[in-house]
């Protein structure tokens, strides 16, 4: 078994004994060197977005000082739910190696797949029942983002 892979492997594992979350990890490895870990802490922080994913990116950014993560590879104990991928793309994370199919979390009751219909439904532009998604008060609030595109000195990420 792959090194890093193995401490994704037991993150998940150990996650089942601490009743943090669910059983999920992952490690982020620069150069050879894990620089994050993390696992599922939803339940232990009371935190719908402390996945493991999320939680090795957070790590990981902490320990260099730097929201990129360009040149980094993920190592995770599951295919990465919608959230996660956002975060890993956010992150400029490229490559991914993952254990478990969306199909394995799905068999223990994990929902991943309700939102990727929300999100086909959402790309074709039609309603989403379990979503009340409405644009408001555009006219104010389009202001921040105008002065963003003029600010001489802004920082893109």
């Amino acid at each position: 078994m792959n090194e890093f892979m193995r401490v994704a492997k037991d993150l998940s594992e150990y996650n089942l004994k601490t009743n943090s979350g669910g059983p999920f990890g992952a490690v982020i490895v620069k150069n050879g060197v894990i620089i994050g870990k993390g696992s599922n802490h939803v339940l232990a922080n009371n935190d719908p977005t402390a996945h493991a994913e999320v939680m090795a990116i957070r790590d990981a950014c902490k320990n260099i000082g730097s929201y990129d993560l360009t040149g980094c590879e993920l190592y995770t104990s599951c295919y990465p739910c919608p959230m996660c991928f956002s975060a890993i793309i956010w992150s400029n994370i490229k490559t991914i190696y993952y254990g478990n199919t969306k199909d394995d979390a799905a068999d223990i009751g994990f929902r991943d797949s309700f939102i990727y219909d929300i999100i086909e439904k959402l790309n074709k532009n039609e309603s989403v029942d379990a979503l009340n998604l409405q644009c408001m008060d555009r006219e104010e609030t389009i202001k921040a983002f105008n002065d963003f595109k003029n600010k001489s000195d802004k920082t893109i990420y």
